[in-house]
This record gives C-alpha cells, sequence and structure tokens, in this order.
C-alpha cells in the first residue's frame, strides 16, 4: 500500500523485501528500469523486469589489468563496484543517426533522425557516476552547441543512486571528492545495510518526484539507529580506496612536464587501444560517417563513438597530427586532468577506477600522475 510522499532530502526505510515495490512504482509511472545485471562473465547495464535480476551475492576483484566476478553467500545487492558499462550508453549513445536523404521527384529530401527517447529509471548509479553524467550534462548541454539527442535522453530519465560501500581495487573517488557518498543528482540514493538477519537500504530522496516514488513504494520513515547505520557504511567506504591521487597543482603539472620522458616510457607500454576511453563516464568523443546505398537514392549520416587513440582521429589534410603513441597518451591524459579544467571547470576523471581495470597492460593513471609529479622540475618532487 503506497504511503505518503518524502520532502526532498528527507530520509527513510525501504526493507529488503520491498524492493521490488519500488521497481513496481517507477514502471507504474512509465520508466522501464535499467540497471546492474550479471553477463558476459562480468556486471552489465541492461533492462530489468524486477529486482531478483540485481545480482545479488556477488562481488568483483580489480587491479591493473584484472577483472574477475566473484559468488560469495552474502546477500548483498550491490557488494560489486563497477563493470565495463557506464550509463553514458544510456544517455551519449554509442551509434546514432544523424540524417536521412532520400532522392525524391524533386531532388534529395533531407530529414534528420527524430527518436523519442526511452523513458528510462537508471538504477544503481555509483556517485563518481553521478559526477561523471554532471560533466557530461556541462560538456553537452550547458555550452552554445547543445548536443539535442542527449538533452533528450537526459530529460527523461529517473536516478536511483546506490552508495558505494565496498570501493574495488582501481577505485579513487574519494581523492576526485565525486564519492563514495552520493550529494546531488539523483532522485533517489540508496544505502544499502545488512545488520545480522535484517537487510534494508536507507532511501534519501533528492527530488519531489523521488519522494513521490518512495511513498509509492512503501517506505517508511527512519529511525536514528539506522541513519546511524548508514552513516557507518558511507564512512568506512572513504578509507577503503583502492588507489590515490593527490590532485593539488595537477593542472600546473602537467603543463610543465609536456616533455617529461615518462611519456616515453608509458608509451612502450600502451598497445592504443582505446580500452580506456570507451569505458570512461566522461569521453565524449565522436566521429562522423556518411553512408550511401548502390543505387545512390538513399544517404545516411552516422555519428559513432571514437577514441582519441587512434591515427586516424587526427588527421586532418596532410596526415595525423599525433602520429606517435607517446604524443596520443600524452594528449588523452593532459586533456583529462589539465586542459579539461580550463574547458569545463573540473577534471575530466571522476576515480572510478575503470581505465586502469580495463586497461590490456594495466597502466595506472594515478600512478602516471605521482610519476610526474616526483620529477617534476618545477615542484617539489625533484631532489638535488
Amino acid at each position: 500500500m503506497a504511503g505518503p510522499s518524502f520532502a526532498e532530502k528527507e530520509k527513510a526505510i525501504l526493507e529488503r523485501g520491498d524492493l521490488q515495490k519500488l521497481f513496481d512504482a517507477l514502471q507504474s509511472k512509465g520508466w522501464r528500469v535499467m540497471g546492474p545485471a550479471l553477463g558476459e562473465s562480468a556486471i552489465i547495464l541492461r533492462e530489468l523486469k524486477s529486482a531478483s535480476e540485481l545480482p545479488e551475492g556477488y562481488s568483483d576483484q580489480q587491479d591493473g589489468g584484472v577483472y574477475r566476478l566473484v559468488k560469495n553467500q552474502g546477500k548483498a545487492l550491490f557488494n560489486y563496484v563497477l563493470g565495463s558499462h557506464c550509463w553514458k550508453k544510456f544517455l551519449h549513445a554509442a551509434i546514432l543517426r544523424l540524417v536521412h536523404a532520400k532522392r525524391g521527384p524533386k531532388g534529395f529530401e533531407v530529414e534528420g533522425d527524430k527518436q523519442e527517447p526511452v523513458k528510462a529509471a537508471l538504477f544503481g548509479v555509483r556517485p563518481c557516476e553521478l559526477s561523471a553524467i554532471a560533466i557530461q550534462d556541462k560538456v553537452l548541454t550547458a555550452g552554445e552547441y547543445v548536443d539535442s539527442s542527449y538533452q533528450a535522453r537526459r530529460e527523461a530519465i529517473f536516478v536511483v543512486a546506490v552508495n558505494c560501500a565496498r570501493p574495488g581495487g582501481t577505485c579513487f573517488c574519494a581523492s576526485m571528492k565525486t564519492g563514495p557518498k552520493a550529494h546531488s543528482g539523483f532522485d533517489i540514493a540508496l544505502t544499502e545495510v545488512i545488520e545480522g538477519t535484517r537487510h534494508y537500504f536507507v532511501a534519501e530522496a533528492g527530488t519531489s518526484r523521488g519522494g513521490e516514488v518512495l511513498g509509492r513504494a512503501g517506505a517508511g520513515a527512519a529511525g536514528e539507529a539506522e541513519l546511524a547505520a548508514a552513516g557507518k557504511v558511507e564512512t568506512e567506504a572513504a578509507g577503503r580506496m583502492g588507489r590515490k591521487m593527490d590532485t593539488s597543482g595537477m593542472k600546473d603539472i602537467l603543463y610543465r612536464n609536456y616533455e617529461n620522458p615518462r611519456w616515453e616510457e608509458t608509451a612502450l607500454r600502451c598497445l592504443s587501444c582505446g580500452n580506456c576511453t570507451l569505458v570512461c563516464p566522461t569521453c565524449f568523443c565522436t566521429n562522423v560517417e556518411d553512408k550511401t546505398d548502390l543505387s545512390g537514392d538513399n544517404a545516411e549520416r552516422w555519428r559513432k563513438w571514437d577514441t582519441c587513440f587512434t591515427v586516424d582521429f587526427s588527421y586532418i589534410h596532410g596526415g595525423s597530427i599525433r602520429p606517435s603513441v607517446k604524443a596520443r597518451y600524452r594528449q588523452w591524459m593532459v586533456h583529462k586532468l589539465a586542459a579539461w579544467q580550463d574547458q569545463f571547470g573540473t577534471p575530466g576523471c571522476v576515480g572510478c577506477g575503470r581505465c586502469i581495470t580495463w586497461c590490456p597492460v594495466g597502466i595506472d593513471i594515478t600512478e602516471e600522475m605521482a610519476a610526474l609529479r616526483k620529477s617534476d622540475p618545477g615542484g617539489e618532487g625533484v631532489k638535488s
């Protein structure tokens, strides 16, 4: 039975057995629930029909170039960290048809691709990923040129965040001040608590519609003991980061060290595969392709995700302006941690650690930043 709505910032309790009611409440309002599930020997993101599809009793082990899904005896639903999928797949489409042109009696008729965005509830968004969505919002909708496809998808979503209880081996969101607790950007934020035989979620309403959905799910008012238990989970998570990054003076260090020998050392390991950019929740680079059929009567323009690690990405008439792996890796890291601040007012990294986990050779952005800091001729790292 539905209860009263909760005000913004108000805390509620949702028992584990009532989580399906939250799904039902979302689906009754027309949202298709997209969330974490098992697949491809990893945690993936796909449409969920019920709460029973969440990855109960699974965790993962992550390190540089290492990802292992682990089945345990626990009942936690969100004991995993992050898989290779990120939420931008639902917002910044990997493949998008922009234009379709068809030959008619009076010549070509050109139509923009009008796709109705999916009304989706993103379920299980971690705090670092909330920050990533906020960054893409700024890049793709806040400037002079708005990405209309992204904007339409963004306006159609409902966000259910989940605070981190067990950061992974490559996580460093605490260093980037993007987690492990969510502070904004959500409609509902959940903290999972398991105390003996009791399993529940402390829920915070981030918006009025989030408070309404919690009421429809039958959530109850949170007590002091339950709030304290959730607070303990969130506090302990901050001390369990697998990685750290010192961000003080980061932009200036990277600009000063454009010719640092470290770039060459890293390039000898880098495969220039682009994995780091494709799993990154903030990277937004794309390429545009034009296609036509054999009759010549139909033509289409498609936009696809691309990566700055390919030679062709920086190709202009006469050749690529970044022909070496060194130049391409340097471009990625300097842009991500330094130039992004000049462009958008924040680093382009949220500390999710995916680029470390999914790099085939385990190149570690936190290690690379530390090495540049240590050898920085203009800083304190170099001792005479």
